[in-house]
């Protein structure tokens, strides 16, 4: 019976800068009329950024899609990409868009990240690059990717759109490869309504990448590049700033709402999810559970309708596959036999709601629908 007397609990929550301060920055933009184009706000940003990261160059985007589909251009990747199925689609659109075939290889069972052991056997003369994912934000075997990247002349740009802030043994997941992206969209850990960022390791690339996300513009009267226009305005950059103060005890909160989902959660026949790893630093930036319907006595789905009937909203993030949507099925590489871990993961997901706002009442509520 659904409970329509209770309050909807979301799968996430926007992290919100205080109003008055924004509105104290909104007056300082409205004062100066320089609203974009790399002013005041944009360039703090990008230098707070960098800091807070342990990263040396930071670019910033109006969303998360562009840095990869610019990513694409700086580096001059063409013809094959070896990459994931489970992801958002824009990780493959950006190939998509670059006239780049995505092939797709399966991924490991225990984390839902590219599965090295598959990247060497689908590369081709015809492949250039490799496109990882830190899904949820849990690090990629970058040294194993890195090695197979120098043994055959790959690039290799992650989408880091889940891993912002995550470290291991102290360092930026973010300086893997040779370029990350970032997400800022509201639905993320850290946001700025709608952006982005692209992650580079030394000057010129930084240099190539700004010229690109503004038309290629190198100076007023020269264009060096077809570049598209993709900067971050003023008045996003002073809510990332703003939200840059309090992600710290956002990321807290998180940690605090994973730590009392798995003390209740763990062992409920069934029903698993990932642990923390020893020497990363995680953003909690999603919470996903996995139903073995003959264990569990329901199916994913089930549990998914269920937790809807009772005001909970629950995600199953990612289903499909990439490789089931119409653009990319007819690829061989999008064959369910070639994928048989990323088939079994997205079937059997569902990410609980994790955000900085949910009170013990609200996560009593989700673990009381789950557990038996």
């Amino acid at each position: 019976m659904a409970t329509e007397n209770k309050s909807k609990i979301t799968v996430t929550s926007p992290l919100l800068p205080s109003l008055e301060e924004f509105n104290g920055m909104l007056s300082q933009i409205w004062d100066s009329k320089w609203i974009t184009n790399n002013g005041s706000f944009h360039r703090q940003l990008e230098k707070e950024l960098c800091e807070y990261l342990k990263v040396p160059y930071i670019s910033l985007f109006t969303n998360g899609t562009l840095p990869l589909i610019t990513s694409l251009q700086a580096l001059r990747v063409t013809g094959e990409v070896i990459t994931t199925p489970y992801s958002f689609v824009a990780t493959t659109h950006s190939l998509w868009w670059n006239g780049i075939k995505p092939v797709f290889v399966d991924v490991d069972a225990k984390t839902g990240n590219l599965d090295p052991d598959r990247i060497e056997a689908a590369i081709t003369p015809k492949t250039t690059a490799i496109m990882p994912v830190h899904v949820y934000g849990t690090p990629c075997d970058t040294e194993r990717i890195q090695e197979i990247a120098d043994k055959y002349g790959l690039k290799v740009i992650y989408d880091a759109a889940h891993a912002f802030g995550v470290e291991v043994n102290g360092k930026s997941v973010l300086n893997a490869g040779d370029v990350s992206t970032l997400s800022f969209h509201a639905t993320k850990v850290y946001n700025t309504i709608e952006g982005g960022a692209l992650v580079m390791h030394d000057e010129e690339t930084k240099r190539r990448i700004d010229y690109l996300k503004n038309f290629g513009f190198a100076s007023e009267t020269e264009v060096v590049a077809p570049g598209i226009n993709s900067k971050m305005d003023e008045i996003r950059s002073a809510y990332g700033l703003l939200n840059l103060r309090q992600v710290d005890s956002a990321i807290e909160a998180r940690r605090k709402a994973a730590k009392t989902y798995r003390e209740a959660l763990r062992g409920t026949e069934g029903l698993t999810f990932f642990d923390d790893i020893n020497g990363v630093r995680h953003n909690y930036s999603y919470f996903p559970i996995f139903i073995d319907a003959e264990k569990y006595g329901s199916s994913r789905d089930e549990v998914y309708e269920k937790m809807k009937e009772q005001n909970v909203m629950g995600r199953r993030y990612f289903y499909p596959l990439i490789s089931e949507f119409t653009t990319y099925r007819g690829l061989s590489s999008a064959s369910r036999e070639n994928l048989p871990n990323a088939h079994r993961i997205a079937q059997s997901v569902i990410c609980l709601p994790m955000h900085h706002a949910l009170t013990e009442s609200d996560l009593e509520r989700v673990i009381n629908i789950l557990r038996k």
